[in-house]
C-alpha cells in the first residue's frame, strides 16, 4: 500500500524571482530526505504561489524494509580472557548493538579473528521518516534572508502556517516556531482558512478559496486570457516577452487579465521607453496591432491578482499609476531633445565614473584607444576607422541625459536612438546601443562589429582600470559586475571568431597610458587581468562546450602558452574529441616525457646540429623545424594536433636510441635543447603533461 504527502510552507509574499527557485529546491531536499532514508516513492509535485511553497508526494511506501547489518566489534584476543570467557569489551560491544554474547559469531580479517554480531533494524514508518523532515526544512538555500520579531533564525520571509498531511493523517512537523496542522490559506482577499481532511484533496480545496496552487495551470490561464484579449481587438500577442509572463505567474494567486488605455499624445516617447515603463516598472504587457509593421498601440494589458469583480474600477487605477509614469517619461524625452549629442559630452567631464578612475569622459577617451588597438584584429577598412573614434567618444553620452537617469536599464539604447534622431551614422547609432552587451551572462551579443569593437574595448578598460587600484572580486563579491564583463569578452570573441593575442594587446594598451603611476599598476596587474578572463574561458567551456567533466582538458589548454581564445577553445575542442583515439595516449605520453625533460634545461643550451650522434636524433631534428615552420602560417587546431601525432613515433625513436642525461656534458645539453624546442611546439598548443590518460 503506498500513500500521499502533503507539504506546505505558508509565508508572507515572496519576490516573485526566488519562487521558482525554492519551491525546486523544496522538492529536492524532500526527495533527498526519502532517498537517504530508503523510502521509496513514484513521484513529487511542485506547487507555488507568492504566499506558498508545497510539495505533494505519491506512491509514498508504507515503511523502510527491514535490513540486517554485519557489525564488527573487538578482536578475538581481546574479547576473550586467558581462560576463555567473555571479557568486558565483548559483553560491552553486544549490549551497544541490543544482542548478547550468544550472537557472537568470529571472522578473519587480514589474519586476525574479530568478533562480528548481525543486527536486525525493523524499518520506520513513512510517518517516522517525515516526521523527521524538521531539520531539513529550514536548509532551503535562498539569495536573501531576513530576520522577524525577536527571533535568531533567518529566512526568506515570515513563516505564518505549516501544513503536513499523510493521506488524512496529521504528521508533526515544526518549522521554527511554527507547528504543522490541517489548514491553509485562501486567498488573501477572496478566499478564507480551509482545513484539509486528505493531501490529495490539496489543488481542489485551494481553488475553491481562489488559490491556483498548480504554477502550470495559473500561467496556462493567464496566456489564454491575455490571447483571448488580443483576438477580441486584433491585437498581436504580447506573450513574446517570456520573462514578463514568468514574472506575472509568480506575482498572482489567482489571474484575471484585462486590458486599459493611455493618452496617444504619449506615443511621441521612444517605444523602448514606453516597454520599459509597462513591462518592467508595472509588469504590465505593452501591445501592438497585428499587422507587418507591429504598430505600438496606447494600450496594455495587466493581469489582477483576483477576480473580475469590480473590474472598471481595477482599469482606472492602473490607467492612473501608468498616466503619471509616462507623463514623466515624456517630460524627460522632450527636455533631452533640447540638447545635441556634443552637449551631453561636454557634461561628462564633470560626471565621475569612479572616484579612482576619473570621469566618464576620461572613460570614453580609454576605451576609444582600446577600440582602434581592436580595429585591426576586425579587419576594419579605413572608412571605419572615423566611425570607431565617433562612436568612442560620445558613446557613454545619454548617462547624463534624463531618459536614463529615470529609466537607467535604457544606458545604451538611448543613446542609440538619440544617435538616430540626431542624424548620426546609423552604423555609430547602432554600436551605441550594442555597447553594453551582453548584459547578462547569457544575455544577446553585439551583431555588428562596431558594436563588437565598443563592448570589448568598454569591458577590456573596465577590467584594467579596477584591477589596477586593486579592486578586483574576490569570493561572491563583485560589485563591478567584471565577473560578467569578463565572460561578455570571451562570449564576443567566440561569436566573431576573431583572433587576438592578449598579451600582445594588453601591452599595446598599457603603451597608450600616458601616467606613469597607472601604467605601473597596468603592467603590476596584467597577468591577472589575463587570468580572470582565462577563468571565464574554463567556466565557458564548462557550460556552453559540454566540458564540464573534462577539468584536465580545460586545465592542459588554459595552462597553454597560447593566449588567444578562440585558439584555445578549438584546442580543447580538439582535445575533447581526440581523447578516445587509439593513440592518443601515447601521443600525450610520449609529449609529457618531453615536458618533464626540458624543465631540466637551462635557457643558454643552445643547439647544435653538429652535435647529433644518432640518425634518430636528425630525424627528430628535421620534423622540428618542419614543424616550427608551419606553425608560423595559420594552421587549424586539427593539424596543429596532427603535427605532434606525426611527430610522436619520432620522439619514442629518439627515446629508444639515446641516453638524454648522459655523462657526456655536451651531447646532455644539446638533447635537452632539442626537447626544449618540442616542448615550446607543444605547450602552444596544451600542457600535456596534466591531462589524465588511462
Amino acid at each position: 500500500m503506498t500513500h500521499s504527502f502533503l507539504l506546505e510552507i505558508g509565508l508572507e509574499e515572496l519576490p516573485a524571482k526566488v519562487i521558482v527557485p525554492a519551491v525546486t529546491h523544496l522538492k529536492d531536499k524532500v526527495a533527498a530526505h526519502f532517498k537517504e532514508n530508503q523510502l521509496g516513492f513514484e513521484s513529487i509535485e511542485m506547487f507555488s504561489t507568492p504566499r506558498r511553497l508545497a510539495v505533494k508526494v505519491t506512491g509514498l511506501e508504507e515503511r523502510q524494509s527491514d535490513k540486517t547489518e554485519t557489525v564488527k566489534g573487538p578482536a578475538k584476543r581481546i574479547a576473550l580472557d586467558d581462560e576463555g570467557n567473555w571479557s568486558k569489551a565483548a559483553i560491552g560491544f553486544t549490549r551497544g548493538q541490543q544482542a548478547s554474547v550468544e550472537d557472537i559469531v568470529f571472522k578473519e580479517i587480514k589474519g586476525e579473528e574479530y568478533v562480528f554480531v548481525e543486527k536486525h533494524i525493523k524499518g520506520l514508518t513513512a510517518k517516522d521518516v517525515i516526521s523527521q523532515l524538521s531539520s531539513v526544512l529550514p536548509t532551503i538555500p535562498f539569495p536573501v534572508s531576513m530576520k522577524w520579531g525577536n527571533h535568531s533564525y533567518k529566512y526568506i520571509r515570515p513563516v505564518h502556517w505549516l501544513t503536513a498531511l499523510l493521506d488524512d493523517q496529521l504528521v508533526d512537523l515544526t518549522l521554527f516556531d511554527v507547528t504543522s496542522g490541517r489548514a491553509s490559506r485562501g486567498h488573501r482577499f477572496l478566499g478564507e482558512a480551509v482545513t484539509l481532511t486528505q493531501a490529495d484533496d490539496y489543488k481542489k480545496a485551494l481553488k475553491e478559496q481562489s488559490v491556483i496552487v498548480d504554477r502550470s495551470e495559473r500561467q496556462q490561464l493567464i496566456i489564454k486570457q491575455i490571447e483571448d484579449i488580443c483576438q477580441a481587438n486584433g491585437w498581436k500577442s504580447p506573450l513574446g516577452n517570456t520573462s514578463l509572463l514568468e514574472e506575472v505567474t509568480d506575482l498572482v494567486e489567482y489571474p484575471t487579465a484585462f486590458y486599459g488605455s493611455f493618452e496617444e499624445s504619449y506615443l511621441i516617447v521612444p517605444e523602448s521607453v514606453l516597454e520599459t515603463a509597462m513591462a518592467d516598472h508595472q509588469r504590465y504587457f505593452p501591445v501592438r496591432k497585428d499587422n507587418a509593421e507591429n504598430d505600438f498601440l496606447p494600450y496594455f494589458i495587466a493581469v489582477r491578482n483576483g477576480n473580475d469583480v469590480s473590474i472598471d474600477q481595477v482599469r482606472k487605477g492602473n490607467e492612473k499609476v501608468l498616466s503619471a509614469r509616462l507623463s514623466d517619461a515624456a517630460f524627460f524625452y522632450k527636455e533631452d531633445q533640447k540638447q545635441s549629442i556634443d552637449e551631453f559630452v561636454d557634461k561628462l567631464s564633470s560626471v565621475s565614473f569612479h572616484e579612482k578612475l576619473g570621469s566618464l569622459y576620461d572613460k570614453q577617451t580609454r576605451l576609444t584607444a582600446i577600440a582602434n588597438l581592436l580595429a585591426p584584429f576586425f579587419e576594419v577598412d579605413e572608412q571605419q576607422l572615423d566611425k570607431i573614434e565617433r562612436a568612442g567618444m560620445i558613446c557613454k553620452f545619454d548617462l547624463v541625459t534624463q531618459t536614463v537617469n529615470e529609466f537607467t536599464s535604457l544606458q545604451g539604447d538611448i543613446a542609440g536612438i538619440f544617435a538616430s534622431e540626431r542624424g548620426e551614422d546609423q552604423v555609430i547609432a547602432d554600436a551605441l546601443s550594442e555597447q553594453y552587451l551582453p548584459k547578462s551572462m547569457e544575455g544577446a551579443l553585439p551583431q555588428s562589429t562596431l558594436g563588437a569593437l565598443l563592448s570589448l574595448a568598454d569591458k577590456l578598460d573596465s577590467l584594467l582600470s579596477f584591477f589596477s587600484v586593486g579592486l578586483i572580486p574576490s569570493g561572491s563579491n563583485d560589485p563591478f559586475a567584471l565577473r560578467r564583463q569578463a565572460m561578455g569578452i570571451v562570449r564576443i570573441i567566440k561569436s566573431f571568431n576573431v583572433s587576438i593575442p592578449f598579451n600582445e594587446l594588453l601591452d599595446s594598451i598599457i603603451e597608450t597610458v600616458d601616467s606613469v603611476e597607472t601604467k605601473a599598476a597596468y603592467i603590476q596587474n596584467k597577468d591577472a587581468v589575463i587570468s580572470f578572463i582565462k577563468d571565464r574561458v574554463d567556466q565557458w567551456l564548462s557550460a556552453e562546450a559540454g566540458m564540464t567533466r573534462d577539468y584536465d582538458t580545460r586545465k592542459a589548454v588554459l595552462e597553454s602558452d597560447q593566449d588567444d581564445i578562440v585558439e584555445q577553445i578549438e584546442a580543447a575542442h580538439v582535445l575533447k574529441a581526440k581523447k578516445e583515439a587509439a593513440d592518443f595516449k601515447a601521443i600525450v605520453e610520449s609529449l609529457t616525457r618531453v615536458s618533464n625533460l626540458a624543465e631540466k634545461a637551462s635557457d643558454d643550451f643552445t643547439l647544435s646540429s653538429d652535435r647529433f650522434e644518432t640518425d634518430s636524433e636528425k630525424t627528430l631534428y628535421e620534423a622540428v623545424l618542419k614543424a616550427e615552420q608551419l606553425t608560423q602560417t595559420t594552421l587549424t587546431a586539427s593539424e596543429k594536433w596532427q603535427l605532434f601525432a606525426d611527430m610522436h613515433p619520432l620522439i619514442d625513436d629518439f627515446f629508444e636510441h639515446n641516453m638524454v642525461m648522459t655523462d657526456d656534458s655536451a651531447v646532455k645539453e644539446n638533447r635537452l635543447a632539442l626537447l626544449t624546442r618540442i616542448h615550446a611546439l607543444s605547450a602552444s598548443f596544451a600542457r600535456f603533461n596534466v591531462l589524465v590518460i588511462k
